[in-house]
């Protein structure tokens, strides 16, 4: 999780409270959901960050929260936008692998050291998560001073660039950190920042490209010129950033806006005029959604009266209406509680109109407003208490059967590993030689993660072993012999199970040595078998990721469960192996 510097003494002047003492703010802090995880030389707190709160990747986000949290701010805030006096032209020639621009002008911005690195932290920490390492979203930020704007056409009014794609050889431009003249190709091959991000437009036959009346000022999503670099001195600024996804990136916009709206800026709204339409950003539009207040009550297990549900609510940066209906149960103008109808905690038609301000990108179900509420209210205020219910708690079989064949691998010299349910088709299929969608263990089809956090994590992994391998692969500085196992989760997709997904436990096994072989892994595996009172049979196999003739099928009480062998020559050069591994995966419900 990511991980932002925040400064107590910034902190302080954000939230207007001078007299806390960095132990006290560590400690709203960390009720906030923020982790102190050190500081810096300089004595910045170095907080670790929940990925759903990205908001809070700045200082003015944190601070913000706070002023929440101790009641200074309430309800939801929306800063006031003056009208759009640029306009972004997006022409027909950007590449179709990255269509979509968004932006804003910020005028009056007053960047001292300490805002300017702030501004920069949450740019590249926007682009680490939500942008995906600039995949989904690009943030590029200029000083407004040295764009020339006016008029590019006949036909055009007022300021206006151009979002469009070039040839890799064709206009130059100065990047930052270089003094002379690149064309992107160049860039992508002799710039150090270049050469990092080269890969996200490197097979696009046009590159991305913006333009103002001067020329060639932003390469996304790989660099900006040297010409519109933002310094101490910067006090107009243009946000642009492009993307792949309109929503993401209308939203990294409003979290930047709402930074610098916290340092005492304006923001000017900016046209986008795309082909088939106009459309005016940043988007500040307030969303809602709906949660009722026996769900609100049931998850956090404590009553509560409506005004103290809206109450909360605000605290939490939102607006709530309280509606069913009904007259408010103490006679009082319920309008001051923060919603119409405030009403009686007992009704059961009790639901809240909650509005969410345009920065939480994280509130995509009631639950997520159940947490709101929550922490307002203080988890550490939440008393626990026995569930009404006459069940006893007991271990499930399955849990069961996992402790006892760990035991016994344990017990055959096998260090226990608890891996990553979630991986790459690269590791699963490439790595191991195999093809996806083949009979072969392993080679099922996976289970893909809908819009993944990260390209190393794209899906559920389909057998355990290639997670062994990487564990392999990170510890060659490691004395040997290493022998490892795993009893842990796979899938496939299966249309005939309800979910459409079969998960399943596997147990597998490596043996990293100099001389390990099949009958190595293979007496492990009978030794395993016969501890559970199991029938094992090897035939011989043919599996891509094992040696022909050193591989066989696991048949445990006659049924094919899994395989046993010798790692392929071509996954040990692959994982960067020097040595020979023997290795096992089979059904861990083979041996009930």
């Amino acid at each position: 999780m990511p991980v932002v510097d925040v400064h107590p003494d910034e902190l302080r002047d954000l939230t207007g409270h001078e007299e806390k003492s960095d132990e006290e703010f560590k400690d709203d802090l960390f009720a906030l959901g923020l982790e102190f995880e050190g500081e810096t030389e300089d004595g910045a707190f170095q907080l670790e960050f929940g990925p759903d709160r990205l908001d809070r990747l700045s200082v003015e986000g944190v601070a913000r929260s706070l002023r929440y949290q101790y009641g200074d701010a309430r309800g939801v805030y929306v800063p006031k936008t003056n009208d759009p006096d640029f306009t972004f032209v997006v022409d027909e020639d950007v590449p179709d692998e990255r269509p979509y621009v968004t932006g804003a002008v910020i005028r009056g911005v007053d960047l001292d050291d300490d805002a300017l690195d702030s501004l920069i932290q949450l740019q590249e920490k926007l682009h680490a998560t939500m942008g995906r390492k600039r995949a989904k979203g690009a943030i590029g930020i200029h000083d407004l001073t040295m764009l020339k704007g006016d008029a590019l056409s006949e036909d055009s009014d007022g300021n206006s660039i151009t979002y469009t794609g070039i040839d890799p050889e064709g206009d130059t431009f100065v990047p930052l950190d270089a003094d002379a003249e690149m064309t992107p190709a160049r860039v992508l091959e002799e710039h150090p920042t270049g050469q990092t991000y080269a890969d996200l437009v490197s097979e696009y036959e046009r590159y991305p490209a913006i333009y103002d009346e001067l020329g060639l000022f932003s390469f996304p999503p790989v660099i900006n010129g040297r010409r519109t670099e933002v310094t101490t001195d910067s006090r107009e600024l243009l946000v642009e950033l492009t993307g792949t996804d309109q929503w993401t990136i209308d939203r990294m916009c409003n979290i930047i806006c709402y930074a610098l709206d916290a340092r005492g800026a304006t923001i000017e709204a900016v046209e986008v005029e795309y082909p088939d339409g106009t459309y005016v950003r940043p988007d500040f539009e307030v969303e809602t959604k709906h949660v009722s207040h026996d769900r609100i009550e049931t998850m956090l297990g404590v009553d509560l009266e409506p005004r103290e549900v809206v109450d909360l609510f605000e605290r939490s940066g939102l607006d709530a209406d309280a509606d069913d209906g009904a007259d408010a149960g103490d006679g009082s103008d319920t309008t001051e509680a923060g919603g119409e109808n405030a009403t009686d905690a007992e009704s059961d038609d009790l639901v809240y109109e909650v509005s969410i301000p345009p920065y939480r990108v994280d509130v995509l179900h009631p639950l997520d407003l159940v947490d709101d509420v929550g922490r307002a209210y203080g988890f550490n205020e939440l008393q626990p208490r026995y569930p009404n219910v006459g069940t006893v708690g007991g271990r499930h079989e399955r849990s069961r059967l996992e402790d006892a064949a760990r035991n016994s691998l344990v017990g055959l010299g096998f260090e226990d590993m608890l891996n990553f349910h979630m991986t790459s088709e690269e590791e699963v299929y490439d790595r191991m030689g195999i093809e996806a969608g083949s009979e072969v263990l392993g080679g099922g089809d996976a289970a893909e993660i809908t819009g993944p956090y990260s390209e190393d994590y794209t899906i559920l992994r389909t057998w355990a072993l290639p997670s062994l391998m990487m564990v392999l692969e990170n510890n060659t500085h490691r004395a040997y012999p290493q022998d490892l196992a795993e009893i842990g989760l796979v899938a496939e997709r299966d249309d005939s199970v309800n979910t459409r997904v079969d998960e399943r436990r596997h147990v597998a096994g490596v043996l990293a040595r100099h001389d390990a072989t099949f009958e190595d892994a293979k007496a492990r595996l009978q030794s395993l078998c016969r501890d559970f009172g199991a029938e094992l049979k090897t035939p011989a196999t043919d599996h891509p990721s094992f040696i022909d003739g050193r591989a066989a099928s696991v048949v445990v009480d006659g049924e094919n469960v899994g395989v046993v062998g010798e790692i392929h020559p071509r996954v040990l050069v692959e994982h960067d192996l020097e040595l020979p591994v023997a290795a096992f995966e089979f059904d861990l419900d083979a041996l009930r």
